[in-house]
């Protein structure tokens, strides 16, 4: 058998040391066919993980957030006990007080106001060197000439909307005219704007029965005045700045009048400010006013600042300050600054952020200073007048800030400040809005003196107005 084996094999010699080539290419194949497939099993892979993230993410990102919100809430559920503190009740009831602001430590800041003209350095405010204005006096024949010679004040309402048998009561909601201001009609608003000679015109104080009561004393004391600083806090509001930087001189000759209501005087005595036996607060002397007649102390707040020619019926010359801000600059020298200086009669602050009162209508609304109701009507009887939207009317910016008011008491500034309250009263008590209107409407009225806002600041501290006025309910 072996034998036979033997004779039938056939020898085939294989070498170790010749590689065999067939069988090398069939592993490289083998290799990279392997390698190919992994590749694209993990490219594949990758592309269905990052497709599902994107299809799936919002419901991961919320799952995530309730784990979050009930490790959260499980944390807070089992905090002891021991570790929350109870609210103390004398903490918790200030908590819950209306928070007043605070006047900025300033009251006695006398510095100027600076800013740069042609790359040099100056006040915003020229005012007469210190030893003049101690010797500084009302100048003889300094108003310029005035296209009215005369105003008079209607005492006639019309008997078709106000009854003067009727008891004093503020404004109805159907109105805001009443017996204090008669009623203009629109004809009446028309005319008034016409220049002539001689102009008549409803102006407040229109009725005794009218309201904005004052002691006889109290107007024998106004009657006095030659010139005036006044400004007013109605229904409980701001508190009473001091003004500082005063000569001696506009201390003898101008008289310091704060308008008060009896809200805002009960409040300032609970504050421990007591009125003096002799009317005064430091150098202010405090009216008592009785009646108010609206129940908007905005508008109320308009007839001390827009009627002081009415209020003070022998005064040449006054300045208005907001309850906000405190007069830090002597008022003989900025009626010299602001008035006589420059010819003018009115001096009144530029608006600082707006010069269109179409634009200041919006930003009214958005602060919620009146309703876009308000507004609307107000805007809708401007444009049926032909207002345009220039930011400039007779040469001077439209828009005024206007808690700043200096002027002479002329035919023509009294009228144009009567022409302004009229509007306040017809329409919403935002005199920035109005304003416009009636320096475009009085074309005449040329003598104006619209400072910017660093004369403002330099006039005045202002601290913001520190608490809201209490709105009158019956």
């Amino acid at each position: 058998m072996s034998s036979m084996l033997n004779n039938n094999s056939i020898s085939i010699t294989v070498s170790d040391d010749e590689p065999d080539e067939f069988a090398n290419k069939l592993r490289a194949r083998a290799r990279r066919k392997r390698k190919k497939i992994g590749h694209r099993s993990k490219t594949s892979c990758t592309h269905i993980i990052l497709k599902n993230l994107l299809r799936w993410w919002p419901v991961l990102l919320f799952l995530l957030a309730a784990a979050l919100l009930i490790f959260e809430a499980s944390r807070i559920g089992t905090r002891p006990s021991s570790l929350v503190k109870k609210p103390d009740p004398v903490t918790e009831q200030k908590l819950n007080k209306p928070v007043e602001k605070k006047p900025p430590a300033n009251l006695n800041r006398l510095d100027p106001v600076t800013h740069v003209v042609h790359g040099v350095r100056e006040p915003c405010l020229k005012l007469l060197p210190a030893e003049e204005l101690e010797h500084l006096d009302f100048p003889v024949d300094k108003v310029p000439a005035d296209p009215i010679k005369r105003v008079i004040y209607t005492t006639k309402a019309n008997p078709a909307y106000v009854d003067e048998n009727m008891p004093f009561e503020q404004h109805s909601e159907a109105t805001r005219f009443n017996l204090f201001t008669g009623n203009q009609t629109l004809k009446q608003r028309d005319e008034s704007f016409k220049v002539k000679g001689e102009a008549s015109i409803h102006c407040g104080f229109y009725s005794d029965k009218g309201g904005f009561r004052i002691s006889v004393e109290d107007r024998s004391y106004m009657e006095s005045c030659k010139a005036v600083v006044s400004t007013c806090a109605f229904g409980g509001g701001d508190d009473l700045y001091q003004p500082i930087g005063m000569s001696e001189s506009s201390l003898k000759k101008v008289c310091f009048v704060a308008f008060w209501d009896e809200i805002t005087l009960a409040s300032q005595e609970a504050d421990g400010h007591k009125v003096g036996d002799d009317h005064y607060i430091g150098k202010w002397r405090i009216i008592l006013v009785k009646d108010l007649p609206f129940r908007d102390q905005r508008l109320n707040g308009k007839i001390p600042k827009m009627l002081a020619h009415r209020l003070f019926p022998n005064a040449r010359c006054s300045i208005w300050v907001d309850s906000k801000s405190q007069l830090r600059r002597d008022p003989l020298g900025v009626l010299e600054a602001l008035l006589w200086h420059s010819n003018s009669v009115l001096a009144i602050s530029e608006h600082g952020a707006r010069s269109s009162v179409y634009d200041e209508a919006k930003a009214v609304i958005k602060k919620n200073k009146a309703t876009p109701e308000e507004v609307e009507v107000q805007l809708a009887q401007y444009r049926q007048d032909g207002l345009p939207e220039d930011k400039r009317f007779n040469g001077k910016k439209a828009l005024a800030e206007a808690s700043i008011i200096v002027r002479e008491h002329t035919p023509s500034t009294n009228l144009f400040m009567c022409l302004w309250f009229n509007e306040v009263v017809r329409f919403t008590s935002r005199d920035q809005l109005s304003f416009p209107y009636v320096l475009w409407r009085f074309k005449e009225f040329r003598n104006i003196n619209m400072f910017p806002v660093c004369t403002r600041k330099d006039l005045v501290n202002s601290m913001g107005h520190i608490r809201k006025a209490k709105p009158l309910t019956s």
